[in-house]
């Protein structure tokens, strides 16, 4: 699903406190900060019938094998037949096509937590949760982006481009946080009589959780090039670099996990073992995952 959003529509989810940050003057006064919102907002006034902003959704039916999960898709389209060919397996049995996405545990903490634990294990291969209610059998994957224009339009003005670039930043996060809020009340329908403020969900009050790629729970920006397998990001104008990394860097993707119980976690350091282990899922060289995951070594 691709849906395209005004400026004005994803405006009232912009999370200022990240922008003063950003800006270095999150200690300053709020007459400081006022003075500096207004600047931004003029700015976003004057842009806002220029440019917008982009998402791309997907629902996916999935289970967890170990630390991987696996999602599936009953449609050929969702991926290309190229991308099938080299990542896909079709089950025998069906026209089923399948996508192994591999995830990372935390080797410290009670317990040692892994994505792949919020989502339900296969009927075939059951496994323990201490979940209750049972972990979910589907998984969101989605990707925001902003117009490129946003980042190169203003290269004649140092300042302007500075403004822009950091709100170009905010209005990828504020469009994740839109988007996510239509994916519980509607697209996925698991809270439909949320009705949180802005506040509440800057503070993340509502169920479930959307760990971007780069989040600490999942640190590997190489991850982006399993989501781009099923989302096709291209749509939105993101393009990956060799590393993951996305262009506009004005731009957010990840997971969402519908579980109540679903929380955030820092990753921490893994050990050699689990890098090895890990680059086997990936079916990547280990030197390439050790750059990967370099400040998680």
């Amino acid at each position: 699903m691709k849906i395209d959003y005004r400026i004005n529509a994803v405006k009232p989810y912009i999370n200022w406190d990240y922008f003063y940050f950003a800006w270095g003057i999150h200690n300053k006064s709020a007459e400081e900060k006022q003075k500096l919102r207004a600047e931004a907002e003029t700015m976003l006034g004057r842009c806002r019938k220029q440019y917008q902003t982009h998402a791309l959704f997907l629902l996916l039916d999935a289970y967890s094998d170990g630390d991987d999960i696996v999602v599936r898709c009953m449609e050929q389209g969702a991926w290309s037949k190229e991308h099938g060919a080299r990542s896909m397996e079709q089950e025998a049995r069906s026209e089923e096509y399948t996508l192994r996405l591999p995830f990372l545990r935390q080797q410290q903490g009670t317990p040692c937590l892994c994505l792949a634990d919020f989502i339900a294990p296969s009927t075939l291969r059951p496994q323990p949760s201490t979940l209750n209610p049972p972990p979910s059998t589907q998984l969101g994957v989605f990707a925001t982006t902003v117009d490129s224009g946003m980042e190169s339009d203003f290269d004649s003005d140092p300042y302007a481009k500075m403004m822009m670039q950091l709100l170009a930043d905010r209005l990828a996060e504020a469009t994740a946080e839109r988007l996510h809020k239509e994916v519980r009340r509607t697209y996925w329908g698991y809270a439909p009589q949320e009705n949180l403020t802005i506040q509440q969900l800057h503070v993340e009050k509502f169920q479930g959780i959307r760990p971007a790629v780069g989040y600490p729970s999942l640190p590997d920006a190489s991850f982006n090039f399993l989501l781009d397998q099923l989302l096709d990001m291209q749509q939105i104008g993101i393009r990956l670099t060799e590393s993951g990394a996305m262009k506009p860097h004005a731009s957010v993707s990840g997971l969402m996990f519908a579980h109540p119980q679903a929380h955030y976690f820092s990753l921490g350091k893994i050990g050699e073992d689990q890098l090895r282990d890990y680059a086997r899922r990936r079916s990547l060289p280990i030197d390439e995952v050790r750059k990967f995951l370099a400040a998680n070594l």
